[in-house]
């Protein structure tokens, strides 16, 4: 394997190095590895991850034998190594990394140490994670940790956010996981894609055909964690069902795990109409982007109105994300700061 000049393949433990120089001027950390098997994954092939670490941070790091040194603004290297402790953490808890993980954690070490103190979120390895079939999901971002906590214990749960945050998601995984473990006997997946009956029309084939195209995230995260046959065999048995959010009129939703994506394009009625499917045994989560309404100006989106009147309410929890925490490629956050800033509406 390539590595460029000085590296060589020794992983360090930085959590208790100091940061040397003045605080406004360059400056750098030096540290010493503990576990040289881990130093594969941990700098990636062809030193991926230091130079993703380098590029976005604008820091220098160079490794010889045991020893590392992080070069630049004393932020930026408190921040590298913040973020090179938490994948050193992951990675002795077993979890793995890739180019995902490097830039969630590069992402949420944006608020500066003090005094050499490491963000917990950012350096320790996550001690929640949801496991299915085909890989096991850790935080990759601040709020998606209480969201995960959230979709664990509460009964229905509002997630409010631009796209790229883990919404669905992560609500997907929570589904399935529960789906393996029996503590729920099915999954439906619903989308106010299609607002009215006459509309289904249009499309060829019969109901799944129709409604499928409007459902693609959500099938891309079902087969993210679980096995292809697995996703056609227990949509075939109704294990996993696709329902448009007009066919959810008059039914009561038990033992399922019910999750609605693109709620801010539903009306005060259509929502109203879907919590109230509410059953015994069972979860729903609600996402959406309260920003991103596609109904005509005259009608209300019914997410917010539905998060505003059940603030408070026992057993219903609202997170709320922001670009921050888009997990997607870093200028995915730019491009929802260009269109959500001051100059939003030119």
């Amino acid at each position: 394997m390539a590595k460029r000049q000085n590296r060589e393949p020794h992983p360090a433990d930085l959590a208790n190095e100091p940061v040397s120089g003045e605080a406004t001027s360059r400056a750098h950390i030096e540290a010493t590895f503990n576990d040289s098997h881990l130093l594969g994954p941990l700098f990636g092939q062809f030193d991926q991850n230091l130079v993703a670490i380098e590029n976005r941070l604008g820091v220098y790091i160079s490794a010889r034998g045991n020893h590392i040194k992080i070069e630049g603004d004393s932020e930026a290297i408190a921040r590298a190594r913040d973020v090179l402790t938490g994948l050193y953490n992951r990675l002795e808890k077993g979890q793995e990394i890739d180019a995902g993980a490097v830039e969630a954690l590069i992402s949420m070490s944006s608020e500066p140490t003090l005094d050499g103190i490491i963000r917990k979120e950012v350096s320790e390895a996550p001690t929640v994670m949801i496991r299915t079939r085909k890989k096991t999901i850790v935080p990759r971002s601040a709020t998606q940790l209480p969201y995960m906590q959230a979709l664990a214990r509460d009964d229905i749960i509002f997630a409010l956010g631009p796209a790229g945050t883990g919404k669905t998601y992560l609500a997907v995984a929570q589904a399935v996981a529960q789906l393996i473990t029996g503590s729920v006997d099915r999954l439906i997946l619903s989308r106010p894609a299609v607002e009215a009956g006459e509309n289904l029309g249009f499309l060829p084939g019969d109901m799944k055909d129709k409604v499928d195209p409007y459902l693609r995230p959500l099938y891309d995260a079902l087969y993210d964690t679980l096995p292809a046959e697995q996703v056609e065999r227990r949509i075939a048995s109704g294990e996993i069902e696709i329902a448009p959010l007009a066919f959810m009129r008059g039914r009561t939703l038990a033992n399922a795990f019910v999750i609605l994506d693109e709620a801010q394009n539903t009306t005060q009625a259509q929502i109203k109409m879907f919590l109230t499917r509410f059953g015994l045994n069972s979860r729903m989560v609600i996402c959406g982007d309260p920003k991103q309404v596609d109904l005509p100006r005259s009608q209300i989106s019914g997410l917010q109105d539905a998060v505003d009147r059940l603030d408070g309410v026992e057993g219903i929890s609202a997170i709320r994300f922001n670009s921050g925490d888009v997990v997607r490629h870093p200028i995915v956050s730019r491009i929802v700061d260009a269109y959500e800033g001051p100059d939003a509406h030119r």
